[in-house]
């Protein structure tokens, strides 16, 4: 089992930033591929972000290309999603998952953290 457990999320302004980390821990953790999610009141969850370990490969969502950024820590088990320029449209729960392989796709994903919620206020 992996567990994940997602930071940093909170109250912020149009145009601001913030930085949420997810740690992975657990006796199955393989360092998995990883990527965050984002579930808006009333949407669907959508894809955000993912990355590989290395840091070589990185995917993102056409509506947080340019202000978004995902990385990682290889030796702290960690992966940040940094986020600027925010916009009200981007409140949601954010979500930290591990994929089998990288993907868009949720359904490629089998372990989810509990979600931070940042809101973003206009």
């Amino acid at each position: 089992q992996v567990q994940l457990v997602e930071s940093g999320g909170g109250l912020v302004q149009a145009g601001g930033s913030l930085r949420l980390s997810c740690a992975a821990s657990g006796r199955t953790f393989t360092r998995k591929p990883m990527g965050w999610f984002r579930q808006a009141p009333g949407k669907e969850r959508e894809f955000v972000a993912a990355i590989n370990w290395n840091a070589g490969i990185t995917y993102y969502a056409d509506s947080v290309k340019g202000r978004f950024t995902i990385s990682s820590l290889y030796s702290q088990n960690t992966v940040y999603l940094q986020m600027n320029s925010l916009k009200p449209g981007d409140t949601a729960v954010y979500y930290c998952a591990a994929a089998r392989v990288m993907s868009r796709s949720e359904s490629e994903y089998d372990s989810w953290g509990q979600g931070t919620q940042v809101t973003v206020s206009s």
